[in-house]
């Protein structure tokens, strides 16, 4: 087994000795959790000539890749079936390996405080089967400071060993953008860190044969842990702003995006457009800093006031819809809204996290009926995630108003002159991402972008 021969304790102090060099075909890595972090990191470290071993609870999962299939949709069923990543549901393989990657979910609870109750469940698994010499690197978004206090006291319960003498820690935040060909794992510089000196450069050593962008070695699990937080609450202050300016501008009567159009014209205005905030990054990453600053006595003020307004949105954007309505004259409670385009993102076969559905739950509020269609999304999810009916095919005909969601491949090629002749005369748009160019709806049309 490739380890540390080194008895630093958990704070780095103490003799420090150069580790083994990280060497792909005598080195063995488990991946635990394999869902859309942890399939592709599983897959890069196989095709770099890592024997890898892929670990997930989910016996159905295992039995799909094990049959070939990619469960994610990112990397193709020839990836899977072509490589030789030992897939398995059996803990016990997990003491093969030099090095286990959790990749699990960290989602936040009905109060936005992060759940580490996978963190901890991975931890205690991890923990009662490995052997010592064993590196556990932390890749799940988590608070700053959240591997040492959390991940640390659950690998040790269980496993009766000592981090920094008997196993080893390190923290490398995943960067993995769904749906994003231009930004795989290889071509993203992956920061890692480790309890130590010596355990950091054995993690770059690590993940220096997989990731071609090359490794950034922060100084510290806390800073690694921060800076990946950090990337999703500046995305999600800048989207906040934007945000709010077009509800300020929408009670001004002022059109937003000109606005941003004009702005952008100067060298160093950002460009950010207002919208939806979904998924499982950007509207949950905030709470982790939110949640350790509170702990700090410090408030984060621009930070919390960013997710209040984007939390907002949805309402906004139902608001818009009532409003296009109302200009059509179209009685409320007698209106059919077709609401296209569900997942929490483009071109990404996801419903979870979507904020399309908050706009569906307003809207139903005033009495709309909302039918809904995603060309990625079988009928199933979005019923069970919506409540609402859907159709298999893309129709307007016998319905009010459109609500385009998200902007899918499928619906950016739609004609809004074919849209608008086939929808209640006259019809009513309400677009999220600007699907449409607004200068080719016809002037019947009551449209309104975010």
């Amino acid at each position: 087994m490739n380890s540390i021969p080194s008895n630093d304790a958990l704070d780095g102090m103490g003799p420090i000795q150069t580790p083994q060099e990280v060497t792909p075909r005598e080195t063995t890595v488990c991946v635990v959790g394999l869902g859309y972090v942890g399939l592709p990191l599983a897959v890069g470290f196989d095709e770099s000539g890592y024997d890898v071993i892929g670990y997930d609870v989910s016996e159905e999962t295992v039995a799909r890749l094990e049959d070939g299939t990619d469960t994610t949709g990112d990397l193709g069923d020839d990836a899977i079936e072509d490589g030789d990543v030992s897939f398995t549901t059996k803990p016990g393989a997990i003491a093969e390996a030099d090095y286990v990657l959790v990749t699990v979910p960290t989602p936040i609870d009905e109060n936005q405080d992060p759940k580490m109750d996978f963190v901890e469940s991975a931890a205690e698994t991890v923990g009662r089967e490995m052997t010592p010499g064993t590196t556990v690197i932390l890749e799940s978004t988590v608070y700053p400071g959240a591997t040492r206090e959390v991940l640390v006291p659950v690998l040790e319960a269980a496993s009766d060993l000592v981090c920094g003498e008997e196993f080893f820690v390190g923290y490398s935040p995943e960067r993995a953008v769904p749906g994003d060909d231009e930004h795989g794992l290889e071509n993203v510089v992956k920061i890692v860190s480790g309890q130590n000196e010596t355990v950091s450069e054995s993690v770059a050593d690590l993940y220096d044969h997989v990731i071609e962008a090359g490794v950034h070695r922060a100084p510290s699990m806390e800073v690694a842990e921060a800076a990946k937080v950090v990337e999703n609450v500046q995305r999600d202050v800048n989207i906040g702003l934007v945000n709010d300016l077009a509800m300020t501008f929408e009670a001004m009567d002022i059109d937003t995006q000109a606005v941003l159009d004009a702005a952008g014209t100067k060298w160093n205005f950002h460009d950010y457009n207002p919208g939806l905030v979904s998924g499982h990054c950007i509207p949950v990453d905030p709470y982790f800093l939110i949640h350790r600053a509170n702990r700090a006595g410090v408030t984060p003020q621009v930070v919390e006031s960013s997710r209040a307004v984007n939390e907002s949105m949805p309402k906004h954007v139902a608001d818009l819809m009532v409003k296009a309505l109302a200009k059509a004259d179209r009685p409320l409670a007698d209106c059919r809204v077709l609401a296209a385009g569900l997942a929490y993102k483009a071109d990404v076969a996801d419903i979870r996290n979507s904020k399309v559905a908050a706009v569906v739950t307003e809207l139903r509020e005033f009495g709309i009926e909302v039918v809904g269609f995603d060309p990625l999304l079988d009928d199933d999810a979005i019923e069970s995630a919506l409540g609402i009916d859907t159709q298999e095919r893309v129709t307007f005909e016998g319905f009010d108003g459109l609500l385009l969601g998200v902007a899918h491949e499928e619906l950016r090629d739609l004609d809004p002159d074919a849209v608008a002749a086939e929808l209640s005369d006259p019809p009513a748009i309400v677009d999220v991402d600007r699907t449409f160019d607004e200068g080719a709806v016809p002037d019947e049309v009551a449209y309104r972008g975010v």
